[in-house]
C-alpha cells in the first residue's frame, strides 16, 4: 500500500465524539478548499457507523459551502429510519458553526431480483495505458510541482487526452479512464464505497469542461461541485481495476452537467453516478478551440458538441 492512500484510510477513519456525531480531519491544507470528494466519502463513512445491516445502495448530496483545509470538519448523522431491508440516514458535515455540507444516502439489505445492464465499451486494457505521471511528464515544467510531484491515492489511467492538457480541439464532452486504489484496501465494503464515493468526483467535473476553451485556473472562471449523487448497483472492490465512462449531456445557466458509469473488468456495472456543477464566466469565451495546458486546481458560450455517445477510446 503506497503512503498516499493509507494517508486517504486515515482520512477515511472518523472519530467517534459522541452519539451520532463524528470528526474529521484533513491532511492537506495547501488547498484553499477541502476537496469535496473528501467530504462526501466522510460522511459516507460517517452514516455507514451508524447503521448494524445492509450495504449503501444510493446517496444524494450537496455542497453548500467551501471547506476550510485548517479546521476538522463535524458530521452529524440523522439516523431517519431503520426499516427491515432499508435503512435511512442523512448527515450534515459543519465547520465554524455553519454547514458545508449535506448528504442523504440509503443502505439495503441484500436480496435477489431482476437484473439487466447496458454493456461496458471496448477499451484498452489498463496494463496498456500509461499513469498519468507518464502522461504528464512532457509538460512538467509547465505544470505546478505540486501537481506533478503529489502522491496519489488513486491510479487513473485516462484513454484519450488528459482533462488538463489541450493539444487539439475536442468537442467530445465526454472521457473514459481506468481507476483503482493505488494499493490493496482492508475487506470492508462501506470503505470500499467510500473510496470510490472519493475518487468519483476528481473528474467527472472534467467531462464538462471538455469541449471548451477553458482553464480550471482562468481568474475569468470560477467553478464549483453543487451536487453529487451516486447508486451502488453490485459489490465490487476498489483496489481492482474499474473503467469509469463519463459524459455531460448538457451546460446551460451557468450549471454543467456530469454523467458516469463504472464497470468492473469482466463488463459488471457497479455503480452509476450523477454530477451538476457551476460554470460561472465572467466574460464570454469562444468554445470549442484548442487550450494550452491546464492549471493544478482540480476542482461559457457554446455552441453544440459531440453526443456523448460518440466518445471514442483512443
Amino acid at each position: 500500500m503506497t503512503s498516499a492512500l493509507r494517508d486517504l484510510i486515515d482520512l477515511l477513519d472518523l472519530e467517534p465524539i459522541e452519539v451520532n456525531i463524528f470528526r474529521g480531519h484533513n491532511i492537506d491544507d495547501a488547498r484553499q478548499r477541502v476537496f469535496g470528494g473528501q467530504v462526501a466519502a466522510q460522511a459516507l463513512i460517517a452514516a455507514g457507523r451508524t447503521v448494524d445491516r445492509g450495504r449503501v445502495h444510493s446517496l444524494h448530496s450537496y455542497f453548500l459551502r467551501p471547506g476550510d483545509p485548517h479546521s476538522p470538519i463535524l458530521y452529524e448523522v440523522d439516523r431517519i429510519r431503520d426499516g427491515r431491508s432499508f435503512l435511512t440516514r442523512r448527515v450534515v458535515a459543519i465547520q465554524h458553526g455553519r454547514a458545508i455540507f449535506n448528504l442523504q444516502c440509503s443502505f439495503h439489505v441484500d436480496e435477489e431480483g431482476l437484473e439487466h445492464q447496458v454493456a461496458m465499451p471496448e477499451v484498452p486494457g489498463p496494463e496498456t495505458v500509461p499513469t498519468v505521471r507518464e502522461r504528464l511528464e512532457p509538460y512538467r515544467d509547465q505544470l505546478d510541482g505540486w501537481f506533478f510531484d503529489r502522491p496519489r491515492p488513486i491510479d487513473q489511467r485516462f484513454i484519450g487526452a488528459l482533462p488538463w492538457i489541450r493539444d487539439e480541439a475536442d468537442p467530445e464532452a465526454c472521457q473514459r479512464l481506468w481507476i483503482r486504489a493505488d494499493g490493496e484496501l482492508p475487506d470492508d465494503p462501506l470503505l470500499h464505497a467510500a473510496v470510490i464515493c472519493y475518487a468519483s468526483d476528481m473528474t467527472l467535473y472534467d467531462s464538462i469542461l471538455n469541449p471548451h476553451r477553458i482553464r480550471w485556473d482562468d481568474e475569468s472562471f470560477m467553478a464549483a461541485s453543487l451536487d453529487h449523487c451516486m447508486w451502488f448497483h453490485r459489490p465490487f472492490r476498489a483496489d481492482e481495476w474499474l473503467l469509469l465512462d463519463e459524459e455531460s449531456p448538457a451546460a446551460a445557466g451557468a450549471r454543467g452537467l456530469a454523467r458516469g458509469l463504472l464497470f468492473t473488468r469482466n463488463g459488471e456495472l457497479v455503480v452509476s453516478m450523477v454530477q451538476e456543477g457551476l460554470l460561472r464566466v465572467r466574460h464570454p469565451v469562444a468554445s470549442p478551440v484548442a487550450s494550452p495546458v491546464a492549471g493544478p486546481v482540480a476542482d461559457t458560450v457554446a455552441g453544440p458538441v459531440a453526443s456523448p455517445s460518440s466518445c471514442q477510446a483512443g
